[in-house]
C-alpha cells in the first residue's frame, strides 16, 4: 500500500505499483518448511489412530474410500475421511511410515502459510503479507499440527485457501472465485465437518458487504456458492447414503450408520451443546480437564492460553481500532472489508470454541491462527499509515505492549526461559514507549523502532513455538511447548513408526474378501463392564510385544484380531501390518459390531484371535464399555480357551469352541 497524504490519510489504497521482491517470501517459507520438517519422525506414527487409518487407505481402496480404520472394512475413524485420503495416498506410493504419514500435513502447513501471505499481500501490501505469514508459521499450535497427522492441518489449509477466493470475489464481484470457496469449504466438510463451516457467515458478509455490484447480484452470488458448497460436499453424503450398508465399514460416531447423524450429531451439535452416546459432548468436569471451563476466558486459560492466545491481545485491539477508523468509509473500503472477514472468522470461532459444551480439545484452536495473524498484521499495517497521529502510534504501542505483556505471562506459566520472558517483556515494553514520541524525533528510527519492537514483542512465542518442533509428540490430545507430552487419552506407543513392506501390506486388499455386514441401528449408551477386555474407549494404547505382534503377521484371516478399543486395534496394526477390529470404535459406544455380526465372522473363520487387553479411553468420549463390546467378551471367555502371549492374553477364534 501507497502511504496516503498527510492531508487525507486513507487506509484503503491500493498496493505499490512497484513489483514485490521475491526472496523474502521464499525466505519464509523455507524456514517455514525447516520448522515443519526438521527431525518430524520423531514423532513416530504421532496420532495412531489415524496413522492406522492412512496404511488402511495404502491397503485397501476401499478401505481409502470411506476413511477405514482397517483395511477389512470392519468401521471408519470418527470423522470424514479428506485428510485420510491425503495420507492414505502418500502411505500408497511412499510406504507405511512416519515421513509418509506426516509429511504432508507440514506441506499443508508451508502452503497455508504462503496462501495467508499472498491474501494479505493483495490488499495491503508485501511487508503485511510477511507479517501475516511469519506469525502463522510461528504460532505455537501451528507448528504442532502442521507436524501432525490430525485432519486439523488440512482444514485450515482449506478455510485459508477459501479466504484467499473470497478476497478475489470481492475484489471484481466474481461469482466464479465464491463459488470456489464453496468448493474449498465443501471439502472442509469432509475434513472435519461442522467446524469448517465456523468461517461461513464472515465470507459471506463481506461478499454481500463490500463487493462492488448490485445487490441482486451479490445475493445472487452468494446463492451459487452455497449450491457449490452443497455439491462439493454432499456428494460424498450422498455416495456414503447410496452405498448398501452390508457392503462398506460402519460409520464410527453415530449410533445408526449414518454420515448424516455423525455430521449433526457427534461431530456438530453434540460438539456444541454436549450429550451423552454418541453425541460428541460430555460433562462440564471433562471440559474443564481438556480445553478448560466454559466462558470469554477460555481462550486465555491455562489449557488453551499457551497453544493460541500469544497474539489475541492485539488481534482485539486492531479489530477494534480499524473498524472504528472505516466505520463511515465506503461501503467497499477494503480496510474493513478485511476486518469484517479475518475478525469475523475470528469472532465467530472463538466465541463458539470459547462456550460449546461437548468435547474440545485444545488443538482445536489452530483453527484461529490464520484469523488471528491476518488481523494483527493488517491492522498494524492500518495504523502505520497514520504514524503522524498520536493515536495511531499509541494504538500500535498498545498491541505490541499487549503481546509483550500477554508473553511474559504465558511464559511464567509454563516456568520456561525466564531470562528469555524478562528480557522480552522489557525490551518490548521499552521500545513500544519509544513509538510515543513525536513524528518529528522520531524520523528514520521509526522503521527501526517498529522491527526491533515486533521482533522483541514476540520473542517469547517464537520461542515456545520453536521449542515445539524440538520434542516428540503422540497421542490423541497433543500440546505445543517443551515438553513433549500428549495431555490426553491415547497413549504413546514405543514400536518403530517405520514399515517398508510396500502399500500392499500383509493384510492385502480387502476388496476381494467378503465386507462386513452392517450394523444394527441399535443405540448403545451402556456403561456395563464386561469380561476380559469390556469395551473401553478408544483403548489406552496396546503397545504390542514382539510375540504378539509375530502372531498377528503370520495370521492369513481377514482380521488377524478384535480387541476393544480403537487406538489399542490401530497400534496392532501398525505393528503387525494386518487388519485388527476396533470393537465399539473410538470412544466405546459404537455399536459396531454385534455380537450376532462376531459370530458370524468367528463363524466364517474372518477372526483369528481377541485379545482381551485393550480398555480404557482412547482420547475421546465419555462413558464406559459397550453392552455389544461386552457381551462379545462374555462370549468369547465363555467359549474358548485363553492364552498367554507375552504378558497379553489371547484367545484363538479359529481353534473349536471349548464346552
Amino acid at each position: 500500500m501507497e502511504r496516503p497524504r498527510a492531508a487525507d490519510p486513507r487506509p484503503d489504497t491500493p498496493p505499490p505499483a512497484r513489483r514485490a521482491r521475491r526472496w523474502p517470501v521464499l525466505v519464509l517459507l523455507a524456514a517455514t518448511a525447516v520448522l515443519y520438517l526438521w527431525d518430524l519422525s520423531a514423532s513416530g506414527w504421532g496420532n495412531s489412530f489415524y496413522a492406522a487409518a492412512a496404511q488402511a487407505g495404502a491397503q485397501s481402496w476401499k478401505a481409502w474410500l470411506f476413511g477405514s480404520l482397517d483395511a477389512g472394512n470392519a468401521i471408519t475413524v470418527d470423522k470424514p475421511p479428506a485428510a485420510m485420503w491425503i495420507m492414505g495416498l502418500s502411505a500408497r506410493i511412499f510406504g507405511v511410515n512416519s515421513w509418509s504419514i506426516l509429511a504432508p500435513q507440514a506441506l499443508m502447513g508451508v502452503a497455508s502459510v504462503y496462501l495467508l501471505y499472498a491474501t494479505v499481500k493483495r490488499w495491503f501490501g508485501q511487508n503485511a503479507g510477511l507479517l501475516a505469514g511469519a506469525a502463522l508459521a510461528l504460532t505455537p499450535v501451528a507448528v504442532l499440527m502442521f507436524r501432525y497427522d490430525n485432519p486439523d492441518a488440512l482444514l485450515v489449509l482449506l478455510m485459508t485457501a477459501g479466504a484467499y477466493t473470497t478476497v478475489r470475489a470481492v475484489e471484481k464481484a466474481s461469482w466464479k472465485w465464491l463459488a470456489l470457496t464453496g468448493v474449498l469449504l465443501g471439502f472442509g466438510f469432509l475434513t472435519k465437518m461442522m467446524q469448517a463451516f465456523l468461517v461461513l457467515p464472515a465470507f459471506a458478509l463481506v461478499y454481500l458487504i463490500a463487493a462492488p455490484t448490485g445487490l441482486g447480484k451479490r445475493i445472487r452470488d452468494l446463492l451459487i456458492a452455497g449450491l457449490a458448497l452443497i455439491v462439493s460436499a454432499g456428494w460424498y453424503v450422498a455416495l456414503v447414503s447410496l452405498w448398501p450398508a452390508g457392503s462398506r465399514p460402519f460409520i464410527a460416531g453415530s449410533t445408526n450408520n449414518s454420515l448424516w447423524e455423525l455430521a449433526l450429531g457427534y461431530n456438530g451439535l453434540g460438539r456444541i451443546f454436549g450429550g451423552s452416546g454418541n453425541g460428541g459432548g460430555g460433562g462440564g468436569s471433562q471440559n474443564t480437564g481438556f480445553g478448560g471451563a466454559t466462558g470469554i476466558g477460555r481462550l486465555f486459560g491455562s489449557s488453551m492460553g499457551t497453544e493460541i492466545s500469544w497474539l489475541l491481545p492485539a488481534a482485539l485491539i486492531a479489530l477494534i481500532a480499524v473498524l472504528a477508523l472505516t466505520w463511515t468509509a465506503p461501503r467497499t473500503d477494503r480496510a474493513r472489508a478485511a476486518m469484517i472477514m479475518w475478525g469475523g472468522w475470528l469472532l465467530v470461532t472463538g466465541i463458539t470454541f470459547s462456550y460449546m459444551s461437548g468435547t474440545i480439545h485444545p488443538y482445536y484452536t489452530i483453527a484461529l491462527a490464520p484469523s488471528i495473524a491476518a488481523v494483527v498484521a493488517i491492522g498494524g499495517r492500518v495504523l502505520w499509515l497514520y504514524r503522524t497521529k498520536i493515536w495511531a502510534r499509541a494504538l500500535l504501542a498498545g498491541m505490541l505492549m499487549a503481546t509483550a505483556i500477554w508473553g511474559s505471562v504465558l511464559m511464567g506459566r509454563a516456568d520456561w526461559l525466564p531470562a528469555l520472558r524478562w528480557a522480552s517483556l522489557v525490551l518490548g515494553v521499552v521500545l513500544a514507549l519509544v513509538l510515543l514520541l513525536p513524528g518529528a524525533k522520531l524520523r528514520g528510527f521509526a522503521v527501526v523502532a517498529l522491527v526491533a519492537a515486533i521482533l522483541s514483542a514476540g520473542a517469547s512465542g517464537a520461542a515456545y513455538a520453536a521449542s515445539t518442533a524440538s520434542v516428540a509428540h503422540t497421542g490423541s490430545i497433543p500440546t505445543s511447548g517443551p515438553s513433549g507430552q500428549s495431555s490426553g487419552m491415547g497413549g504413546t506407543r514405543g514400536g518403530a513408526a517405520n514399515r517398508t513392506g510396500g502399500p500392499t501390506g500383509s493384510a492385502g486388499d480387502s476388496s476381494s474378501s467378503t465386507e462386513s455386514s452392517s450394523s444394527t441401528s441399535t443405540d448403545s449408551d451402556s456403561t456395563t463392564q464386561g469380561a476380559p477386555g469390556g469395551g473401553g474407549m478408544g483403548g489406552e494404547g496396546q503397545s504390542s510385544n514382539s510375540e504378539l505382534t509375530a502372531l498377528l503377521e503370520a495370521s492369513t484371516t481377514k482380521w488377524s484380531a478384535a480387541i476393544s478399543g480403537a487406538t489399542s486395534a490401530a497400534e496392532l496394526e501398525l505393528d503387525s501390518g494386518t487388519s485388527v477390529i476396533a470393537l465399539g470404535g473410538w470412544n466405546g459406544s459404537d455399536p459396531s459390531p454385534t455380537l450376532a455380526q462376531f459370530e458370524a465372522y468367528v463363524a466364517a473363520g474372518q477372526i483369528n484371535y481377541y485379545i482381551a487387553s485393550g480398555s480404557g479411553m482412547g482420547g475421546g468420549g465419555t462413558g464406559g464399555s459397550t453392552t455389544d463390546a461386552s457381551q462379545i467378551a462374555t462370549w468369547v471367555a465363555a467359549h474358548y480357551t485363553a492364552t498367554t502371549v507375552g504378558s497379553t492374553t489371547v484367545y484363538d477364534l479359529t481353534q473349536a469352541a471349548s464346552s
